[in-house]
């Protein structure tokens, strides 16, 4: 292809200019691959944190009602309907006193199916000692136990509101990194947990999470479709966060600012390159066109070189932004030696931000090629 072969010559006669556009396109790509990558790590971060081993969706009884009774047929519906849901779980919760010598602690007893609601709470991983309770068992937070001073395998009383008390042993301890879940919950199987606060097979709330926890109120309007709202009520984490969900979207905002800003600078620089160049090659683009080369060709050359260029400067933006990415995690870190924000790499948008300044080369490659359309290539011959 006689234009690339022209574009490319161009190129490498002017070395230190192309390789200076380059870098100039790789800086500009790099910020904003770093700037991109940091953002969603640090929303991914707030999320997980917040409501990544949590519910995201809760269906509850409304009020003047103390338990869903149905909800096996829910949870069949809503396994079959919604696939966006990809962990849902029933519980059976209620306070208790936990009996001792001296005081009666407050509690809250959580009854779970342990095997679905791993998706949600990762129970599992957060046991410190001992293993997952079976029938007249309970796992305790590890607040509670050193203030109570209790060994695996002991056994506690609890009584319930009504007045019902029971006896449990202790299976083991667990640490959700959260000092008031670690000092109130207790966790039992579902069945323990029906029992003892006498709901005859209902349970209190269903809890799920979903595959987008920002779709999370449009999968949960979907769900509300197939409710009864006389008996059950249905939230989500949006509804109750709307605080942390405006600093996401405000963050989201400032990254889009700064990536704008960034490419609209990468194409003013490259237009004024190019542009500058046409006028260094004028006398052969003249002579070029004089040998009856179309100007749509002359043109071509210029959307040629923004492309090579756009391409280049794309991929050495990206290899930096994750270079400077990856220091951040190694440098920015906490006193135990984790990142402050855990690198995310977001492959989609890491091809977007290339493909973006590929195409920010190609937009500012135009102004150049329209140049070349009016050279009379008479009058540049004419004066040299």
């Amino acid at each position: 292809m006689f234009p690339f072969k022209i574009a490319s010559r161009f190129l490498r006669y002017s070395l230190g200019q192309t390789i200076l556009i380059i870098v100039g396109i790789a800086i500009g790509v790099s910020v904003q691959v770093f700037i991109g990558l940091l953002i969603q790590g640090l929303q991914k971060d707030l999320v997980d944190t917040t409501i990544g081993n949590s519910s995201q969706i809760t269906i509850s009884p409304v009020r003047g009602e103390d338990a869903i009774q149905d909800w096996e047929t829910i949870y069949s519906d809503i396994d079959a309907d919604q696939p966006d849901v990809n962990a849902l779980s029933a519980s059976a919760d209620g306070p208790a006193f936990l009996i001792g010598e001296d005081q009666g602690d407050s509690v809250l007893i959580r009854g779970w199916e342990f095997d679905r609601a791993e998706g949600i709470y990762g129970v599992e991983e957060k046991i410190t000692k001992g293993s997952l309770p079976s029938e007249g068992e309970v796992l305790m937070g590890v607040t509670l136990q050193e203030e109570l001073g209790l060994s695996l395998g002991d056994e506690i009383d609890l009584v319930t509101p009504e007045g019902t008390t029971e006896t449990f042993v202790l299976s083991g301890f667990f640490d959700f990194k959260v000092s008031n879940i670690n000092r109130s919950w207790l966790l039992t199987d579902l069945k323990t947990a029906q029992d003892l606060f006498g709901l005859d097979g209902a349970v209190t709330s269903m809890e799920m999470q979903v595959e987008d926890v920002f779709a999370a109120d449009l999968v949960a309007e979907s769900i509300g479709e197939g409710l009864d709202p006389s008996l059950v009520e249905i939230t989500n984490w949006k509804e109750q966060n709307e605080e942390l969900l405006s600093g996401l979207n405000g963050q989201s905002i400032s990254s889009i600012m700064i990536q704008v800003f960034v490419m609209v600078s990468v194409i003013l620089g490259i237009s004024s390159v190019l542009a500058i160049s046409v006028l260094q090659k004028s006398k052969e683009i003249g002579i070029l066109k004089a040998m009856g080369i179309k100007d749509g060709s002359a043109s071509a050359i210029f959307l040629l070189q923004g492309l090579i260029l756009g391409i280049f400067g794309a991929i050495l933006g990206v290899a930096l932004g994750l270079g400077l990415s990856v220091a951040f995690t190694k440098f920015a870190v906490n006193t135990d030696g984790s990142p402050i924000i855990a690198l995310y790499l977001n492959y989609e948008f890491i091809a977007l931000s290339g493909g973006i300044a590929v195409v920010a080369c190609l937009l500012a490659s135009l102004i150049p090629a329209r140049k070349s359309l009016k050279l009379n290539p008479i009058e540049v011959i004419r004066n040299g």
